[in-house]
């Protein structure tokens, strides 16, 4: 089965909410999109590592690669391998063997050892957006962290989420948790 090489887009918050976020692969050579939403943790984790961002305490895929990399390990490729009733699946594959992994975690890995990711290409067949070139250029060209923000907040939401990544990354969940209250209160009233 020939396998469609990927990047990384981007990461945005999920329209479906539930502290999920719609991590945004890119077919390497093509147009495809492909979505995978994934939660939290491991949105921040692959968020951190790809802006250069070293948290004050190692993450677990951090200590899994620490571990890797100790035992002469090298993680070759990631692969994501299956998509059955909307849940993907994906492998850490290593020089030697493979071991099953969940695409976020797999991506947060890939991301850290600056790996190449794969999809199967039926899958990007299945569920592949391609975008049409107005909404392409818009999106590409904006000026976005991998968190699907733009650097300079445009209102008080987009100011706050700013500062609740700052909180979460200094393992400040007091303040965090004041402004998650303060973002949802905002969007309660905004919807009303």
């Amino acid at each position: 089965m020939e396998k469609i090489e990927l990047s990384v887009l981007g990461l945005s918050a999920s329209p479906t909410g539930n502290n999920a976020y719609a991590l945004i692969l890119k077919e390497i050579d093509g147009n495809r999109r492909m979505p995978i939403i994934i939660g939290a943790f491991e949105a921040q984790a692959i968020a951190l590592e790809m802006e250069g961002v070293m948290p004050p305490r190692p993450m677990t895929h951090d200590l899994f690669k620490a571990y890797i990399d100790m035992n002469d390990n090298k993680l070759e490729q990631v692969l994501i391998n299956d998509l059955v009733d909307g849940t993907f699946f994906a492998k850490l594959v290593f020089t030697e063997n493979e071991l099953d992994a969940r695409p976020s975690d797999a991506i947060a890995m890939a991301v850290r050892f600056n790996t190449p990711i794969f999809v199967n290409e039926n899958i990007i067949e299945e569920i592949g957006i391609t975008p049409n070139p107005d909404i392409k250029d818009a999106f590409e060209t904006q000026n976005m962290n991998y968190m699907g923000k733009t650097n300079s907040p445009e209102n008080k939401v987009d100011k706050l989420q700013v500062d609740l990544d700052k909180a979460i990354g200094e393992e400040d969940y007091e303040k965090a948790a004041q402004i998650r209250d303060e973002i949802k209160k905002i969007l309660e009233n905004s919807e009303n």
